[in-house]
């Protein structure tokens, strides 16, 4: 196969023939934390953003030097980039039962394997019935043990019916994990549609909270728990173009502070964590929308470490807060965001 337009930067970056064609054009920004962190845009897509300065004549010279490239060839930098995580147990989780919504893809799927490999019993929750499945289907095949429920955490009923397939399968939950969530188009705050701010807040901050209602419920009866919320860095700063995200986000902070503070004396501790950029399919399908939407935010956010957290990054995090580790925690807002709000 030789270079096509679809073929994105990750993957050249992946390959030193490659990258010593990008240096050769692009010498200096190929150095920029901005290079990098544009994984997942194709060449055309990244210089069609009015803050990246490529030359029509430079583009053209590099799609040119890159077709003359065999990309059949593979590359061992791509293949450890997809290795599983870690199978080193966390202390302090053996036989916890622990609730993972959003466990099809990303931080959740990530975080259920790390979390089954200390030896917690998990409860995958996805609304995607195939990709929570096979989340599932992984945990077993690395002896960990676990049930699969499907819900839109936005929905009630599904909710409550996830928390007591919990109760009813182990008789207890020890964590709940409230990762699900959706990211908006980008656009100008303007221009957002009652309907898509509603469905933002419906899945980021209603579902968050009925999972922290439901889980208390019998947090509460049992005398102890844990709830771990996934917030955002625009929990604590805006980002441009996401005013919708940035609001549930910031919801998302309060709850978990709200809770922590009204239940620190009932044994049941609530943090939440703040991603930076992640590499999931979520910001995969940035670049995409971008085209289709012919929209452009004027700024982008800027992981001053120089790339994407991978997902096992954060369940890493996630396996410490689930774990006995981090007993001494709660009303914890832990960023996890490679410099970007600094």
């Amino acid at each position: 196969m030789t270079y096509n337009t679809n073929i994105k930067i990750g993957e050249l970056l992946s390959r030193e023939e490659a990258v010593a064609v990008l240096t050769r054009h692009l010498p200096e920004f190929v150095k920029e934390p901005t290079f990098k962190m544009a994984s997942s845009f194709t060449l055309d897509q990244l210089a069609a953003l009015p803050q990246v300065n490529i030359p029509q004549d430079v583009l053209q010279a590099l799609k040119n030097d890159l077709s003359k490239l065999d990309f059949n060839q593979s590359s061992s930098e791509a293949a450890s980039h997809q290795q599983a995580p870690s199978r080193t147990a966390t202390p302090g989780l053996q036989g916890k039962v622990i609730i993972v919504t959003g466990a099809g893809s990303g931080i959740g799927r990530a975080s259920c394997l790390k979390l089954a490999a200390g030896g917690a019993k998990l409860v995958v929750v996805d609304y995607n019935e195939g990709t929570g499945l096979e989340t599932l289907k992984l945990v077993k095949q690395t002896g960990g043990a676990g049930i699969f429920v499907k819900a839109d955490v936005s929905i009630s009923s599904d909710v409550q019916n996830f928390i007591q397939a919990s109760v009813d399968t182990y008789g207890k939950i020890d964590v709940l994990f409230n990762n699900a969530g959706m990211l908006q188009k980008f656009g100008r705050f303007q221009d957002i549609t009652e309907e898509d701010f509603s469905r933002v807040l419906d899945v980021n901050l209603k579902g968050v909270f009925l999972g922290m209602k439901y889980a208390l419920q019998v947090m509460d009866k049992q005398g102890f728990g844990h709830i771990i919320n996934t917030a955002s860095t625009t929990a604590i700063r805006a980002e441009h173009s996401l005013a919708s995200y940035t609001a549930s986000k910031h919801g998302v902070a309060g709850l978990t502070k709200a809770a922590a503070i009204e239940y620190v004396r009932k044994g049941i501790r609530v943090n939440a964590i703040c991603p930076g950029g992640v590499a999931t399919t979520l910001t995969d399908s940035v670049p995409r929308q971008l085209q289709e939407s012919g929209y452009v935010p004027e700024e982008f956010p800027n992981m001053r470490i120089g790339r994407y957290a991978q997902p096992e990054e954060l369940a890493e995090v996630v396996a410490f807060l689930s774990s006995d580790s981090s007993s001494y925690m709660t009303g914890s807002i832990v960023v996890v965001d490679g410099g970007l709000t600094l």
